[in-house]
């Protein structure tokens, strides 16, 4: 199934970048573990490799390209059991507005009083 993801996302890199040349394309797949890179000539740049871990999948990878405006931008991200988690990005990614004083009053009240079964 990773493979599939992995595949998906370089397919989707390679349709957005069509003029685009390939520098370099590694890929290894095994039953529990893969990894793959890809350099294409726009300054786009994808490494990710991941690995089974008992029943789950621990996948890290990083991706850098140059902006339409010439901005460097680059995310190095972790997906585990608790998601896709962001662990560096340039520019930094925008982040939430903080909640709402009243939306956080009702999720507190709900939380605290769970439903009754």
């Amino acid at each position: 199934m990773k493979f599939i993801i992995a595949f998906a996302c370089l397919l989707a890199v390679a349709y957005a970048n069509e003029d685009a040349n390939v520098l370099r394309s590694e890929a290894e797949v095994n039953v529990d573990s893969f990894k793959y890179a890809l350099e294409l000539d726009n300054s786009v740049n994808v490494h990710q490799q991941g690995e089974q871990q008992g029943e789950q999948w621990v996948v890290k990878g990083d991706q850098a390209w140059t902006s339409p405006e010439g901005v460097p931008v680059s995310i190095q991200y972790l997906a585990d059991e608790n998601g896709y988690q962001v662990l560096a990005a340039k520019p930094p990614l925008p982040t939430p507005p903080p909640i709402p004083e009243a939306i956080q009053r009702a999720l507190d009240w709900i939380a605290a009083h769970p439903p009754k079964e």
